[in-house]
């Protein structure tokens, strides 16, 4: 039902990066959706890629701080039941990381996650950034991401630039990131399953 749903309701042209407005949901609403994840602080980079060109089609930021949010800057992930301030998506507790990751994991497109644990300051650190930049012009996911990165201790390293996949390949040379890869979730009796559901905990 919830692919249905997605079918319909949004556009399947992109993968994600798309435009992106100022958006500001209210207070009441955020302060129902605010969620604070137990695990260790991290960051993890989601880079949507073309199953057939390999092209990247998308970067987005998970910071587990004091608080869990999805940064997906010029995003096109909506729900009128997940606030968003500027391409900050509130409260990121399993459902809404479950339904973040499916909605980009399409026939066409794979997700690829890399969590790395950071110190609570450096976390936090990311968190204020993602809060403060602002809504995120179309097509410079990339581009904003590395450069909230590039202001983060043992994140020098990774350049700017305006192409998702250069941005991974910048990720990946962090010692102890876990990857992970997510792709279309498979059809079987009783709904669908998305393989490794451990990530969602």
């Amino acid at each position: 039902m919830k692919h249905l749903w997605v079918a319909i309701v949004l556009p399947l042209v992109l993968a994600a990066c798309g435009g992106a407005e100022p958006v500001w949901a209210p207070d009441d609403q955020v302060a129902r959706a605010r969620y604070s994840h137990p695990a260790p602080p991290s960051l993890t980079l989601v880079t949507v890629i073309n199953n057939e060109s390999e092209a990247g089609g998308h970067t987005g930021l998970i910071v587990n701080g004091s608080e869990r949010v999805i940064w997906d800057p010029a995003g096109s992930f909506k729900s009128e039941q997940v606030p968003e301030r500027n391409d900050v998506v509130i409260g990121a507790n399993p459902r809404v990381m479950a339904f973040y990751i499916d909605y980009h994991a399409r026939p066409e497109w794979r997700v690829i996650t890399q969590e790395v644990r950071v110190s609570p300051e450096v976390a936090q650190r990311a968190l204020a950034l993602v809060q403060n930049n602002g809504a995120v012009p179309k097509a410079q996911c990339a581009k904003s991401t590395t450069a909230i990165l590039r202001q983060l201790p043992g994140f020098g390293h990774v350049k700017q630039t305006w192409y998702p996949k250069n941005v991974m390949e910048d990720f990946a040379r962090i010692p102890g990131v876990k990857t992970e890869v997510f792709r279309d979730p498979v059809e079987e009796e009783g709904g669908y399953v998305t393989p490794n559901p451990e990530f969602y905990r």
